[in-house]
């Protein structure tokens, strides 16, 4: 990013932590333009017909930051699977917690493989929406969402 001086791209990775993560406390600045926080997304199974949520993957996003550079990347994965409860939802299995790279000895290779394919995926995303926020900065606004238009003479 030549020409984007340390204090706009820390700006920007600030703001693009509070705007797609909300509700996830965003870990303390280890040193001047280092952030990192915390999350999850869903994957689904591979193995069946029927699209169903199998489990989640937990996820840390670090973001460094330096004069007219910076980097990221996510680390720890950890897969906790789901399984379905009495009311038919599914609910991640308590007390299970696998690392993603060492979960080929508990895992079917199939379904590991379409985990993997589905976290390459996700972050091939995070890093095309978080490369969107380093270049237009910290003044980007969400598009504002028209009202629903009222037919009336439908009922």
């Amino acid at each position: 990013m030549p020409g984007i001086a340390l204090d706009s791209l820390k700006k920007n990775a600030e703001y693009f932590i509070k705007t797609t993560y909300p509700k996830a406390k965003p870990g303390p600045e280890v040193t001047a333009g280092n952030f990192y926080t915390s999350d999850k997304f869903l994957v689904y199974s591979v193995a069946t017909f029927v699209k169903h949520e199998s489990g989640e993957i937990a996820y840390t996003l670090n973001i460094e930051c330096k004069d007219s550079k910076y980097r990221y990347w996510l680390t720890n994965f950890i897969f906790t699977p789901y399984e379905k409860n009495r009311y038919g939802v599914f609910v991640p299995k308590p007390g299970i917690d696998l690392p993603l790279e060492t979960a080929e000895s508990k895992l079917d290779k199939k379904e590991l493989n379409g985990y993997f394919d589905q976290t390459g995926a996700f972050c091939k995303q995070l890093g095309e929406k978080l490369k969107l926020y380093m270049a237009e900065g910290h003044g980007i606004k969400k598009a504002e969402k028209l009202p629903a238009k009222v037919v009336t003479d439908k009922w």
